[in-house]
C-alpha cells in the first residue's frame, strides 16, 4: 500500500519514525497529485504522486532541488525521498507554508536569481536528464550553445511535434530556424549558469517569513536568458524583479530578439501536452525569428 511505502521511505531517508496520522490534497499541477501527509507529531511533508513508472522523473527533479540548494542562492523545498512500489511513485518533499510575498520579496527573488545563475559550470547541459512538465527534457552536456539549444531543445521539440500532427509549415519553417541559430550568437556568447528551467508564476512564492522559494524545476545548465525569457511567458513578476536582477547583472542587448527563441521552446512543449493553438503561435514566433535574420 503506497501510505505504508512512503512511511517507511520517509523514516529511512530522516532517521525518524513517521507515520500518517491525517492528509489532504493540494492544489496544484496538471501532471502529478500533491498531498500534504501529517504524523501525529506536527511532522508535514509535500508529497507528490503518479504511476510507478515516474519514478526517474521524481529523482531528477529531487536532483533538480538539490543542485539549486547547493548553489545556496534560492530557497527550495528540500528533498526528502523518492520512491516507487506497485501502486504508486512519490516524491516527498519539506513542507514549506507559502504566504503571499511582501512588496519587496520579488525584487529579493531578482538578486537571489541572479546569485544562482553565476553558478558557472564548463559546459551546457547536466549529468542526468530530466522533464520539463511531462516531456522529457535532454541535458547531454555540449561544449557548444549553439549545438545544445539546437539539437537537446529545439531540434527534439519539432521532431515530437511532428508526431504529434504538427503542420508542415510549422516543422519545415522549424528546420530553417535550425539552420540559422548561429546568426543569433554572432556577438554573444553565453555561458553554462545554473538555471531553474521552468521559472514561470506558479512555480515560486514566499514562504511565512517573506523569502522567495521556487520549485518545480527542470534544472540544467545553459544560458540565463533562458530563466529570464520563461519568466516573460505567462506573466507573474513584477519590475521590481527585472530591475533587482539588472542592478545585480545586467542584460545584454540581444536579449529583446533571443528572447522569442527561448520562449520557443516552451510554447512548442506546450503543444506536444495540449496541442491546439499552441502550433499556431509557435509558428508565428519562429516566422518573426527568421525575419530578424533574413
Amino acid at each position: 500500500m503506497t501510505w505504508e511505502s512512503i512511511e517507511r521511505d520517509i523514516s529511512t531517508a530522516t532517521g525518524k519514525a513517521f507515520q500518517v496520522r491525517h492528509s489532504h490534497a493540494l492544489g496544484g499541477g496538471c501532471i502529478n497529485e500533491a498531498v500534504c501527509l501529517e504524523d501525529a507529531g506536527g511532522g508535514r511533508y509535500f508529497v507528490k504522486l503518479n504511476h510507478p513508472g515516474r519514478l526517474q522523473m521524481f529523482a531528477a527533479e529531487a536532483a533538480g532541488l538539490q543542485e539549486i540548494q547547493d548553489s545556496q542562492s534560492l530557497r527550495v523545498p528540500r528533498p526528502i525521498s523518492s520512491g516507487a512500489d506497485g501502486a504508486r511513485s512519490w516524491l516527498a518533499l519539506e513542507y514549506i507554508e507559502l504566504a503571499a510575498p511582501g512588496c519587496d520579496c520579488s525584487a529579493r527573488l531578482g538578486e537571489q536569481l541572479a546569485a544562482m545563475h553565476s553558478c558557472i559550470r564548463e559546459r551546457f547541459g547536466w549529468h542526468r536528464d530530466n522533464t520539463i512538465g511531462a516531456t522529457p527534457q535532454l541535458n547531454q552536456p555540449e561544449r557548444n550553445w549553439v549545438t545544445f539549444l539546437r539539437d537537446h531543445r529545439l531540434a527534439y521539440q519539432l521532431a515530437l511535434a511532428g508526431d504529434n500532427g504538427a503542420p508542415a509549415g510549422l516543422l519545415e519553417r522549424g528546420e530553417i530556424l535550425l539552420a540559422a541559430l548561429p546568426a543569433f550568437f554572432s556577438s554573444y556568447q553565453p555561458r553554462p549558469s545554473l538555471l531553474h528551467g521552468d521559472l514561470w508564476g506558479g512555480n515560486w512564492g514566499a514562504d511565512s517569513r517573506g523569502q522567495p522559494v521556487v520549485f518545480d524545476p527542470a534544472v540544467y545548465y545553459g544560458d540565463r536568458e533562458a530563466d529570464l525569457a520563461m519568466t516573460e511567458l505567462f506573466g507573474g513578476f513584477d519590475d521590481l524583479f527585472y530591475h533587482s536582477y539588472r542592478y545585480c547583472w545586467a542584460i545584454d542587448p540581444g536579449y529583446t530578439t533571443r528572447k522569442v527563441l527561448y520562449k520557443l521552446y516552451h510554447v512548442l512543449n506546450h503543444y506536444n501536452l495540449f496541442g491546439g493553438a499552441y502550433a499556431r503561435q509557435a509558428r508565428g514566433m519562429i516566422d518573426q525569428l527568421i525575419a530578424e535574420v533574413s
